[in-house]
């Protein structure tokens, strides 16, 4: 017990170092300057990216963490192209979900190109859900999230985001983030779910989220997925206007 952190408010879940930064690092420096404690969750160290080596994605994700005001930034060390949704990576994710208690957990789309992004999406939910059994690996006490929700950037081929996230005011931060990876990025036009046009990947990830961003009225936005349907107490504070 005397190893637990204070509870983080939001957890991000990435399959490899950078998929966070590119597809929700703008939602987490919002949360973090609302006075949240945010956090990041590498499943893998990226060791079979074609360029780099794991030791660079190291020293580039510590380097975006400092940019995202990260209250922790952590790697489960699953193999990289191999992430599998067993019992024993079930487990080894439930003790750190237990440790850190992140309220809202934000976890990769349930559709990826990559299979570690599928994957991955399915083993952070299940394991938000055992999580919370006290007899599931009870080396620490019980602790589910209360919601997960799924990232959709770059992924419209599926299904509508549920709610789009304003992140204008803190974009040029998210490509700082996303600049840290440097060996990953830079003079390449396509990374991980981000498929090519023939532009640079920065210029790429600035239009998608202005396109995200423009379904709710804004410069840019990133979008997420909620399995469950979403409440509202007062119909007349509805943000986005109809026409």
């Amino acid at each position: 017990m005397a190893d637990l952190l204070p509870p983080l408010d939001v957890l991000a879940i990435g399959p490899h170092r950078d998929d966070v930064e590119l597809t929700c690092a703008g939602t987490l420096l919002r949360a973090a300057a609302q006075g949240h404690r945010t956090g990041v969750l590498d499943l893998t160290q990226g060791e079979m990216g074609t360029r780099g080596s794991a030791e660079l994605r190291a020293e580039e994700a510590a380097a975006a963490a400092r940019v995202l005001g990260l209250a922790t930034r952590e790697n489960l060390g699953l193999p990289d192209s191999g992430i599998q949704n067993t019992d024993a990576t079930r487990a080894a994710l439930v003790q750190v979900l237990r440790r850190l208690r992140p309220a809202v957990v934000i976890a990769p789309s349930p559709v990826g190109r990559h299979p570690d992004h599928r994957l991955a999406s399915e083993l952070v939910r299940d394991a938000c859900f055992l999580a919370g059994i006290v007899k599931f690996a009870p080396a620490l006490p019980a602790h589910r999230p209360r919601k997960v929700v799924f990232s959709l950037a770059y992924r419209e081929d599926h299904v509508k985001p549920t709610f789009v996230v304003d992140v204008t005011d803190v974009f040029e931060r998210k490509l700082d983030a996303i600049r840290c990876y440097g060996s990953q990025f830079d003079g390449l036009t396509q990374a991980g779910e981000v498929m090519p046009n023939g532009e640079p990947l920065y210029d790429i990830v600035r239009h998608q989220a202005a396109h995200y961003g423009s379904l709710i009225r804004v410069r840019y936005g990133e979008p997420f997925l909620t399995l469950e349907t979403m409440r509202v107490d007062d119909v007349t504070t509805l943000q986005v206007s109809t026409f």
